[in-house]
């Protein structure tokens, strides 16, 4: 039976998990009806099976996790024998009213719901109107989670991209397949073990000087945003939002810095706005976030499981002036940049891929509780296909990634672009943060006055 390791930071995720704090990422997809109706009298079914059909032909979504003996504490991706995609690819069919509304709504209480452990870590849920209409008459959504041990952002990317028509037909076509990798060796021969352990020495040694880093740049303070450091419910919001990504561009070309620059700092004048609306006092300590950048080299192969690091970046809430803001976030990022994605508390993650496994095992309990003092939100971008995309010839019309709360934490913020729009997918905690729909809104009220600043000069 095929095997592989999990990486050290793959076990680390794994290991984090809860029962009110999965570690799943997902993406919510929209797909317009498709120009030429399907025959078929239940057009979903069609599409249900489109969808197991090609889950089931992406060899990664067939592994599962299992513990292994060496090395101690350790864990392994296994090709599950008992294999079932049906266990995996579910159909709802929401009732009549907003489609839009319900597919989102029902999106986010399907996120609150860990992925059973003893299977492959993942699900796709295909949600369709009381109509049927998905095969060509109407809209229809597919959600998809998959385990953060499984992938990163880019990773999951390349994984889910897998359903679409344009890769699928790719893949069919007779692309050359790469050889099996072997599986690795869990007992190394005697002409490696001096060299392995010269690596674990260096290791420790990076190890050691990533997490004076960390430790550096942690922080606890009970002075900061409320609805940002409220107890968790293990309940799941999801909130979307568009913006235009000429809009975007257009600031970016006035003010310099990178359209992640722009979006960073469109989230903190929400953020601001937010407050705001609550009748909240400014926080003493701007929140900070915890923004995930790639280890992969580009034109490198994606490979499995997590290759990140991560900026922690202080979102300037109590600067009112909305371009200040800007030109803070650009030049907190331009120094995250020059320092590297060692430093820092958002270092964490490569501190996690230097330790051992049974350091990942014992030591998630207290892992788990170290995020608050880390960071008050994440902010990720997520890369995807420039291509237009369909599934099933249905095109896909939007698309919202959706990022994991980890413990202390009561919002993730996603963002993906596609179609020339930012498509923002804004995961909280359902009790904490029952006006999500608020921020939401202030990000294109944000986005609308850093335009309205740049085209007046």
């Amino acid at each position: 039976m095929s095997s592989e390791l999990l990486a050290p930071l793959d076990l680390a995720f794994w290991h984090l998990e809860s029962a009110g704090h999965p570690m799943h990422l997902g993406a919510l997809a929209f797909f317009a009806p498709a120009s030429t109706p399907a025959p078929e009298a239940r057009p979903g079914d069609r599409v249900l099976g489109l969808l197991a059909d090609r889950a089931a032909a992406i060899p990664r979504l067939r592994m599962r996790v299992r513990d292994v003996l060496l090395p101690v504490g350790g864990a392994a991706w296994m090709v599950a024998k008992d294999f079932d995609v049906r266990r995996h690819v579910h159909h709802i069919r929401l009732p009549g009213g907003d489609f839009t509304t319900e597919a989102t709504a029902i999106a986010g209480e399907l996120m609150e719901r860990p992925l059973e452990r003893g299977l492959p870590p993942w699900e796709m849920w295909l949600l369709t109107g009381a109509d049927e209409g998905e095969g060509g008459a109407g809209p229809f959504a597919v959600l998809v989670k998959l385990h953060h041990a499984l992938a990163d952002g880019m990773r999951a990317v390349t994984i889910g991209a897998g359903i679409f028509d344009e890769i699928a037909d790719a893949r069919r076509v007779g692309v050359r397949r790469a050889r099996p990798v072997p599986p690795r060796s869990w007992l190394p021969g005697p002409g490696k073990v001096a060299g392995f352990a010269r690596n674990r020495i260096e290791e420790l040694g990076r190890a050691v000087d990533i997490g004076a880093s960390v430790v550096r740049a942690s922080r606890f303070d009970p002075r900061g945003m409320p609805a940002l450091s409220a107890g968790s419910s293990g309940t799941r919001r999801l909130v979307t939002a568009v913006l235009d990504l000429e809009d975007v561009q257009r600031v970016r070309k006035v003010a310099g810095g990178t359209a992640n620059d722009v979006l960073l700092a469109t989230v903190a004048g929400a953020m601001r706005r937010w407050m705001g609306d609550r009748s909240e006092r400014l926080p003493v300590a701007d929140p900070r976030a915890l923004v995930p950048v790639s280890r992969r080299r580009p034109g490198s192969p994606s490979g499995s499981g997590n290759k990140f690091s991560a900026y922690l970046v202080q979102l300037p809430v109590s600067d009112p002036d909305p371009r200040s803001r800007l030109d803070a976030v650009r030049i907190a990022m331009d120094r995250n940049k020059a320092a590297g994605p060692s430093r820092g508390a958002g270092a964490l993650a490569v501190l996690a891929d230097q330790l051992p496994p049974l350091a990942h095992r014992f030591g998630a309990p207290l892992a788990q509780g170290a995020a608050r003092i880390l960071f008050d939100v994440l902010v990720t971008s997520v890369p995807l296909p420039r291509s237009a995309l369909s599934l099933g010839g249905c095109p896909l019309r939007e698309v919202y990634p959706m990022a994991p709360l980890a413990r202390g934490q009561s919002l993730a913020i996603a963002m993906s672009t596609y179609g020339g729009q930012v498509h923002v997918g804004l995961v909280a905690d359902g009790k904490a943060v029952p006006d999500l729909d608020r921020l939401a809104h202030g990000l294109k009220e944000e986005l609308a006055e850093l335009l309205d600043l740049s085209l007046a000069l």
